[in-house]
């Protein structure tokens, strides 16, 4: 087996690796980067970019209904299902390709399969041995599914991107972001959605008044749940799929999904051979320069046991290179992240939510309102909107910043400014609001809610 010698060699092309690989060749490293599928990752192949096109499209049957109110005659709308993969294919195609010249502008060279550790400072890509100073593991995550009788018969969130025809009853497994996300999207293509979570209520982790907020937009637009029960065995039926829940109920479902989390994909990497510790569901542990356990092997994104989110992978992998090959010594700070659910209604939300702000801080304020959207209004649609500021009552700093409804994506990328610059309530206060918009509510809470 013949050796290529690199600076830095990263094993996988997701959204951290690639801005890795790129920043370092830009530091003038000699760069590989290998990848068994599709160069862009999860993000970009199998997850925010085709899920985020599949939420636009679910999104106008609403706004035919609405348009009504608004003066508008429309005929029936017909929606057709394979034109919209076909037209998400496309846009993946597009990506990827724009990914790959990326590298190629970048003078990374791309080595297209499995890259295995075989020592601390060794890869193999098939045939071919990867002799590097600095290797990067940027392998991502891949979903879990439950070991239960006919799990087989379920597909994930990769499968549903690429379904032949769309379900007409479909059930949802998981209460996480995936789950409601999912859920928004075939309902509003025109699915009966039920989504069955083992606990009390979706969204687990995030402030509880946005919990009720989302849950009670979904009931609105006809998803029902089933709440403590999960699938204890799927089998094929004449018209379906039948699944026996855990309380011994019954139902069938044309497509069954399950959304029960994701696993780092580590298995089969070679960690072992080339000394790396993993943790809990193999994730690999790092430090705040996204070092492992052994000093030259790195690693970022979801495969570690830190933030997973697209844009965190990105800058930890940013930072790395910067760190590595351009002099500048660049830890990552994953305080005060701003995240997002494009469930129907969405969320944003930044900093602590109210119930982690009690249990830190001495004292807490809690700025809250609901409200129905004014685009609702004419419409004749009765769902409410939320925004919630947590403040620390002791030092006046905004700390926590929530928002369900329309736009709330885009509203609180510019408040996690805010938020992260460590900004008071009373700077809110001095700041004029935009009217009429629903971000204006954000610096017009006065009322502090009594506990």
């Amino acid at each position: 087996m013949a050796s290529e010698r690199y600076d830095l060699v990263v094993i996988g092309a997701g959204s951290g690796g690639v801005r890795a690989a790129r920043i370092a060749a830009g530091h003038g490293a000699r760069v590989a980067i290998c990848e068994e599928s599709r160069v862009g990752g999860t993000c970009v192949i199998r997850g925010c970019v085709p899920k985020k096109l599949l939420v636009y499209a679910s999104q106008f049957s609403e706004a035919f209904a609405d348009a009504a109110g608004y003066g508008w005659t429309l005929d029936s709308p017909q929606f057709s299902w394979p034109a919209l993969i076909a037209a998400k294919d496309r846009e993946i195609d597009r990506l990827n390709s724009i990914y790959i010249k990326l590298l190629e502008n970048a003078g990374v060279d791309l080595i297209m399969g499995r890259g295995r550790l075989v020592a601390a400072d060794r890869v193999a890509v098939d045939d071919r041995e990867l002799v590097a100073e600095k290797i990067l593991i940027a392998v991502g995550g891949r979903p879990q599914v439950p070991d239960i009788p006919g799990a087989e018969l379920a597909i994930t969130s990769d499968e549903a991107f690429d379904l032949e025809s769309q379900p007409d009853r479909v059930l949802i497994v998981g209460g996480g972001y995936i789950a409601v996300e999912f859920a928004g999207i075939f309902a509003g293509l025109g699915s009966r959605v039920e989504l069955a979570y083992r606990r009390e209520r979706i969204l687990r982790g995030f402030d509880e008044d946005v919990r009720k907020a989302v849950e009670s937009g979904m009931a609105g637009r006809g998803i029902a749940f089933r709440y403590h029960v999960a699938p204890a065995r799927l089998e094929q039926a004449d018209r379906g799929i039948e699944v026996t829940f855990s309380d011994d109920s019954r139902a069938e479902f044309d497509c069954v999904m399950m959304a029960t989390g994701r696993a780092p994909y580590t298995w089969d990497l070679g960690l072992e051979a080339a000394g790396v510790t993993t943790a809990e569901q193999g994730r690999i542990q790092v430090d705040h320069f996204s070092r492992t356990s052994v000093d030259n092997i790195y690693a970022v994104g979801d495969v570690t046991d830190r933030v997973n989110l697209t844009p965190v992978a990105l800058m930890e992998g940013h930072a790395l290179a910067d760190t590595l090959f351009g002099g500048i010594e660049r830890p990552v700070d994953h305080d005060n992240v701003p995240s997002a659910v494009f469930s129907q209604p969405p969320v944003a939300t930044v900093g602590l939510s109210e119930e982690q702000a009690r249990e830190e801080l001495a004292r807490v304020q809690v700025f809250w309102s609901t409200f129905t959207p004014m685009k609702y209004t004419v419409a004749g649609r009765s769902e409410k909107g939320m925004m919630k500021l947590v403040v620390d009552a002791e030092t006046d700093r905004v700390v926590g910043c929530h928002v369900v409804g329309p736009d709330a994506p885009e509203i609180v990328q510019g408040f996690a400014v805010a938020v992260r610059a460590g900004l008071t309530k009373k700077d809110f206060d001095r700041t004029i609001g935009i009217h009429p918009t629903a971000a204006e509510e954000l610096v017009t809470l006065r009322q502090a809610v009594e506990d």
